[in-house]
């Protein structure tokens, strides 16, 4: 079964979405992490779309939505998005699932507009731990930010010479991946150019953290008022620290958090069955 492709509106970018169908069931988005796409939840969608009606959302700069003329990409204009979006898939609370920084898209609007979500599950979307330059003080946040957008700047794209090698390098970034797994993400995931040779979709600038809206403060605002039942995974072999005492994850208040083995930060692809069914039981409670 394959999705329906739809585009929006948001802060004058058209943005793509998918629609999974089964019109009589709840709503539940679904959003994607930094430099991936809604394509990467097709597993997840077609085995929750018997009781759900299954969305998922291109991010402006990825998959097939529209680059931000500014190349700014902060967490408050994602969030943005999610509530256009949100509002088009029509007035009851929804479901949210979100990996990465789409988790923190989804924490974020959950806690912006907590009467408008029933229930979150995050995928390790906290955010980067203490320590990390993005938290630095402004001075040097905004330095480094300033030198790593003049290096963007100068910087060609890479390509590939066919599918073959973009999926290896897809593997490469994770290995849990299997051959089939990789090649759907990878066919999802890039373009060709006119040579012949690959290349991914994302807006290169979508990999730089705008020196604003990394605020530890305030996210431990915002997700301290988030007031739906919240399940966050974290893969016990990811590259993200514990967040078992992060004090940001540790201020929502209706919180359980499941650690999985043998998984890494994309814990939805690395143990897809133990996702599905935490999520599942979790989404379907009352």
């Amino acid at each position: 079964m394959e999705p329906i492709s739809h585009f929006f509106y948001s802060h004058r970018l058209k943005l793509q979405f998918w629609d999974w169908g089964m019109d009589s069931k709840p709503p539940l988005l679904l959003v994607h992490g930094g430099l991936d796409h809604a394509r990467n939840w097709d597993w997840v969608a077609r085995a929750l779309r018997s009781h759900f009606h299954v969305y998922a959302l291109d991010l402006r700069g990825h998959g097939n939505s529209a680059w931000s003329p500014g190349a700014l990409y902060s967490i408050a204009e994602h969030v943005l998005d999610v509530s256009a979006l949100v509002d088009i898939i029509g007035p009851q609370p929804i479901d949210i699932i979100g990996h990465s920084l789409g988790g923190i898209i989804a924490s974020s609007y959950a806690g912006v507009y907590p009467e408008r979500v029933r229930k979150l599950v995050s995928i390790e979307g906290l955010g980067f731990p203490p320590g990390h330059p993005v938290h630095a003080p402004a001075p040097a946040r905004f330095r480094n930010w300033i030198e790593k957008t003049r290096r963007i700047e100068q910087r060609t794209p890479h390509s590939y010479p066919n599918l073959a090698a973009a999926v290896a390098r897809m593997k490469e970034a994770n290995p849990h991946l299997s051959d089939a797994v990789a090649e759907h993400l990878t066919l999802h995931g890039t373009n060709w150019n006119a040579d012949g040779s690959i290349i991914w979709k994302f807006d290169n600038f979508a990999r730089l953290f705008p020196p604003y809206g990394h605020n530890i403060d305030d996210a431990r605002a915002i997700f301290g008022n988030i007031a739906c039942p919240t399940l966050f995974f974290w893969g016990r072999e990811s590259f993200m620290p514990d967040p078992e005492h992060d004090e940001r994850l540790r201020a929502i208040p209706h919180l359980r958090i499941v650690k999985v083995d043998n998984a890494g930060h994309w814990v939805h692809h690395d143990r897809l069955d133990l996702f599905l069914q935490e999520s599942s039981a979790f989404l379907q409670a009352p």
